[in-house]
């Protein structure tokens, strides 16, 4: 059953916008102003938010500006009810995010549909990524909604890379954003002694290089491909364009770079407390996840890359997987690397 979080500070109205979406199905929460409304979409996370534009406490704009800022909300369909109907009441609240306007009074049957039609564009986007190339075409197509962005990404440019090759480097400027449709990549940095620090594993289904694109800055880290891979371009403008004028899409990288910030300090924790062997195996268990849709089931990384990534000598790390193979945990052959025990490299003890 799908949740509508109602914001609404007339009593009649919410009540009687209640009473039709519980007939339709929907179960609903309701709020009587933006300042509790915020409050209850943070806890129950709704799957809609119907929201009036002026309101006590908090207005509608307030509470789609703070909503829109936070990970677990930020991609929720939000519709606003108002009772004006101002171009630059409706040109603010698009330039804000608002997925539709309705303007009260409205009747049950536009007020079902607009709902029905948000909830199913939102599903349709949720489910057209699914980390292929085609998904990725699937998901700009959906996402874009606004008709001058038909041409959007069209005849994207693809590159086929060979182990050992370079995407970008560490103080290039970027022009486009990456893809990964297939193969593993890695970023790293380097220090005036050649010593790698490998930043971050990407594989199929990732995109890499926004940071840079981001922040309009050089790129601070180099990308090079440690598995052959096939690497889809976006030009910097379609990026650029989709980030701004459409709330699905910016959503889908304010969650990416929430995660990766989680990651790294998950990761600077496992750096200063956890024992090499742990750390090998936080290692292993990640670069399985990222070969989890492979049709391969070897993870294959040189011993310099797993040594950077868990941050040790390579020696030590050596060592380490050939006291994890005598223990059953792992197969080694050749280059590769198979889990046999996943769960007890999870619950490696300190």
């Amino acid at each position: 059953m799908k949740k509508i979080l109602v914001i609404e500070d007339n009593t009649e109205v919410r009540e009687n916008i209640q009473e039709i979406l519980e007939l339709s199905g929907y179960e609903v929460i309701t709020a009587e102003n933006g300042k509790i409304g915020v409050e209850k979409a943070t806890k129950s996370i709704p799957d809609l938010i119907l929201c009036d534009v002026m309101m006590p406490e908090l207005d509608g704009f307030g509470v789609l500006h703070i909503l829109a800022k936070k990970p677990s909300t930020t991609d929720i369909p939000f519709i606003f009810l108002t009772a004006k109907a101002e171009k630059t009441d409706f040109r603010k609240g698009m330039n804000l995010g608002a997925d539709d306007y309705i303007t009260k009074p409205f009747d049950d049957v536009e007020l079902m549909d607009a709902i029905e039609m948000r909830l199913k564009k939102s599903e349709r986007i949720k489910n057209a990524f699914d980390g292929t190339k085609a998904g990725l075409q699937a998901f700009i197509s959906e996402a874009r909604g606004q008709a001058e962005m038909e041409k959007l990404s069209e005849n994207r440019a693809t590159k086929n890379l060979r182990k050992k090759d370079y995407i970008y480097r560490e103080g290039d400027r970027p022009r486009q954003l990456f893809f990964i449709a297939s193969g593993t990549v890695k970023t790293f940095r380097s220090n005036e002694m050649g010593k790698e620090y490998i930043t971050k594993i990407y594989a199929t289904g990732e995109f890499l290089g926004y940071n840079a694109l981001l922040q309009e800055t050089t790129y601070q880290e180099s990308a090079m491909v440690i598995e052959d891979a096939e690497i889809s371009i976006i030009p910097k403008d379609d990026f650029m364009t989709l980030l701004h004028n459409n709330r699905d899409f910016s959503a889908r990288f304010i969650k990416m770079l929430a995660n990766n910030v989680d990651e790294n300090e998950e990761r600077l924790l496992s750096l200063a407390y956890n024992s090499i062997r742990k750390r090998v195996a936080e290692a292993l268990v990640v670069l399985h996840a990222k070969h989890k849709d492979s049709e391969r089931d070897e993870i294959s990384i040189l011993r310099d890359d797993l040594a950077s990534i868990v941050g040790t000598a390579k020696e030590s790390v050596i060592r380490t997987l050939t006291d994890f193979k005598k223990e059953n945990l792992i197969e080694i052959q050749g280059g590769s690397i198979k889990i046999i025990d996943l769960q007890k490299l999870d619950d490696m003890p300190n």
